[in-house]
């Protein structure tokens, strides 16, 4: 018995010793907390922020780009965040947040003491990893907003006391509600994707107030660890997470057990649709006006005294582009290019593409001097843009270089011909490999130049059907240059509409010299075309740097009966609260141009241009009926080929060549603008024309005055002069005999 007592004496001392130290740790522990809290709010750990901060606490929030007709096109952000609005908070997120990580959340002032406490003795003291943090969401929230920062060894400490205090400031300051959708707008759910709102877009393609339980479950369960629960990445561990927050909800009353059952059986269904800044419609138009956009925002101050942020304040920009008609433009682009490149591989196979051009000419954008050893480096495996999709590819630096140069780009861009409001607008083949811009970019315009001569001849008292002689001329004071037709074919007489047409060179300078170059000039730069023009007889054959915006505007022009409109690209800027910043007027007067007689003229010249002559295609091999106009055009070499047509609402042009010249057909029969640009026309106008809504129908028609049908009616080609007023006027005043012979003579 006494042996008994000694050894309960003994442990009981034992015990009360354990006892003594846990006492002294805890109260350690909490003579430091103690210390720390007071150090916190001196600020030694830096300043706290004070409640008039908390009040208008700011997060950088993505402006949003939206179509004419109301399509998120993309957006500009630096965290790819929405805000929420309240109503799209529904009780299935609520409760499914709830009761995931913080159950609580109404009954506390944003410190859980019962959470805190059994993290204490569950985690610190018994050393159980999985019994939780202990955060309330008002603390992550606070944690969201004011990251932590790097204490040493007592970081963890500081920055939860920290946390602690700003959240008890918050509980001060807002609502619970409000608390929740600030928390829901703020949180991170990976990918750069923050706010639920934003989260839900991403990964179901739908806004919150859609999403069913199941799906919710999912976003909340991402919360725990966004990369590791990624459904796109991880699907098996993301159905598991999405499980254990259906259980929660089902624990604690918010869903029915038979239900939760029910859900957890369901399989992903996700509707993935990631939008980094090189994604989503028209890439190509939001970096255009991205530039002007950063312009405007300095110009523009908010309430408190600072101007707007582009990628911070959450703008709701509206464009004049249509979605459909972008999506008509973006799927007639992939289908024609996808054909044209494999006809084009076809067409160098056996051959040096890059014969003749030395390693450093393919290193255009290279920041650093050209480097052999670089350019020959090691052979890796490369994941490349192919129409086929990606592909791997085992290539050094220069073999990836000349993979990415010797595809053919596009560039197309559509306006309405009343406004110049820009339509669809597409820069190249894929933003996202190719970033160089083909409809701002200026290359040699070719035969889609000639309608600026014609029409500077028409202004200056020449008549569409006065004939001039397909002669071979050599231009001495021009270095001996002799301009030459495509067919190598001359002799006889054009009328002017018949030269435009056929697009005879030879008649093409005639018109550009004897109406004057300066005046040809003149008209272009009236209408809006601000590239360089060389003074030089070829510029009647497009010799000039022009860019595919410039050229497809000079033809809105004719379209508009004279009148040039300015492009348009903007409806309306409305800040994050839906106040209005900018409204496109709803009206403007355009600049006349030419007349509207001569325009109406031109119309009808380039329509016949469509039925008879370069553009011919249109009617034949790709069926359009409509009433259309419009100029073919390629370069020398065969490097571009154009087309620009319109129709009485829609005017469109269409550019297709390499980013280096020497990637380019070799022949007429495959590098003309008839086949290599006026295909993507073709099947933009025909998607158009078929659309079920019908804004541009192809029933519309080109009003032309009987007057201009009168002035148009005549034969294209003629063997012989015509007899004109004019020769009668010399057989007046002078010898019969001797203009007689003369005539002879001429013939």
């Amino acid at each position: 018995m006494f042996k008994n007592f000694c050894v309960n004496f003994s442990k009981s001392r034992e015990s009360r010793k354990v006892w003594k130290y846990l006492l002294l740790i805890l109260s350690g522990l909490f003579l430091l907390s103690v210390l720390l809290v007071i150090l916190v709010l001196a600020g030694v750990f830096g300043k706290l922020p004070a409640v008039s901060e908390l009040k208008g606490i700011q997060n950088p929030v993505a402006t949003e780009i939206y179509s004419s007709d109301g399509i998120l096109m993309g957006k500009y952000y630096i965290q790819n965040r929405e805000y929420l609005d309240p109503q799209e908070i529904t009780p299935v997120i609520r409760h499914a947040l709830t009761a995931t990580e913080d159950v609580r959340f109404y009954k506390h002032g944003g410190i859980d003491l019962r959470s805190l406490g059994r993290v204490v003795v569950k985690s610190l003291l018994l050393g159980d990893r999985q019994s939780g943090g202990g955060s309330t969401l008002t603390q992550q929230l606070a944690k969201n907003l004011y990251p932590r920062k790097d204490y040493g060894m007592i970081g963890v400490p500081v920055n939860k006391i920290r946390e602690m205090i700003i959240a008890r400031r918050m509980e001060k300051v807002y609502t619970k509600d409000e608390i929740l959708e600030l928390y829901l707008s703020t949180i991170s759910f990976g990918e750069d994707t923050y706010g639920i709102k934003s989260a839900s877009t991403r990964f179901f393609n739908r806004d919150p107030g859609e999403l069913k339980t199941e799906e919710t479950a999912l976003l909340i369960g991402l919360l725990k660890a966004t990369d590791y629960y990624n459904p796109v990445k991880n699907s098996d561990r993301a159905l598991s997470r999405r499980n254990v927050v259906l259980d929660q909800m089902v624990k604690y009353g918010f869903l029915d057990g038979a239900e939760g059952d029910s859900l957890k059986k369901l399989p992903l269904d996700l509707a993935y649709s990631p939008l980094p800044h090189y994604a989503g419609i028209a890439p190509y138009f939001r970096e255009l006006i991205r530039d002007d956009l950063e312009v405007w925002c300095r110009t523009q101050i908010k309430a408190d005294g600072k101007p707007y942020d582009l990628y911070r304040d959450g703008l709701r920009i509206v464009t004049t582009i249509d979605s459909r008609l972008q999506r008509f433009a973006e799927e007639a682009m992939r289908e024609h290019m996808t054909f044209l490149q494999k006809l084009f591989d076809d067409h160098w196979r056996g051959r040096n593409l890059w014969n003749g051009m030395a390693d450093e000419q393919l290193f255009i954008n290279h920041d650093r001097p050209f480097s052999k050893e670089k350019a020959l480096d090691s052979a890796r495996i490369m994941n490349v843009f192919t129409w086929e999709g990606m592909q791997e590819r085992d290539f050094n630096t220069l073999d990836s270089l000349k993979h990415y140069l010797h595809f053919l780009q596009a560039g197309f861009c559509a306006m309405d011909v009343h406004t110049g409001a820009v339509r669809a607008w597409i820069g190249g083949i894929d933003h996202k490999y190719f970033k160089y811009d083909h409809v701002t970019s200026k290359r040699q315009v070719g035969s889609t130049f000639k309608p600026i001569v014609y029409m500077a001849a028409l202004e200056n008292g020449k008549s569409p059907c006065d004939y001039y002689p397909n002669d071979s001329v050599v231009y001495e004071a021009f270095d001996d240059w002799v301009p030459r037709n495509a067919d190598r074919t001359y002799g006889g007489f054009y009328s002017l509409q018949g030269a435009l047409v056929h697009s005879v060179n030879t008649i093409s300078v005639q018109l550009l010299m004897e109406t004057g170059i300066d005046s040809v000039i003149d008209l272009a730069r009236r209408a809006g075309i601000e590239s360089g023009m060389p003074a030089v007889p070829s510029l009647a054959l497009g010799t000039a740097n022009i860019s595919l915006l410039e050229m497809t505007n000079f033809y809105q022009a004719i379209a508009n009966h004279g009148i040039f409109e300015k492009p348009e690209v903007l409806e309306r800027i409305t800040d994050k609260n839906g106040n209005t910043l900018y409204e496109k007027p709803p009206a403007r007067d355009g600049v006349p141009v030419f007349s509207p007689r001569n325009a109406e003229l031109m119309t009808g010249m380039l329509r016949k241009a469509v039925d008879q002559g370069t553009g011919a295609a249109l009617r034949v091999r790709y069926g359009i009926r409509a009433d259309i106009a419009g100029k073919t055009g390629t370069t020398q070499n065969y490097t571009d080929g154009w087309f620009i047509g319109f129709t009485p609402e829609l005017v469109a042009g269409v550019w297709i060549g390499g980013d280096l010249q020497n990637v380019r057909f070799r022949d007429m029969a495959y590098g003309q603008g008839a086949f290599s640009a006026m295909p993507l026309w073709a099947g933009f106008m025909n998607r158009v024309f078929n659309d079920p809504r019908g804004d541009y129908l192809p029933g519309s028609a080109f009003s032309l005055s009987d007057s201009a049908i009168h002035l148009l009616d005549c034969e294209d080609y003629m063997e012989h002069r015509p007899f004109r007023f004019r020769d009668f006027e010399k057989f007046r005043y002078r010898s019969p005999l001797r203009w007689f012979f003369r005539r002879v003579r001429r013939r």
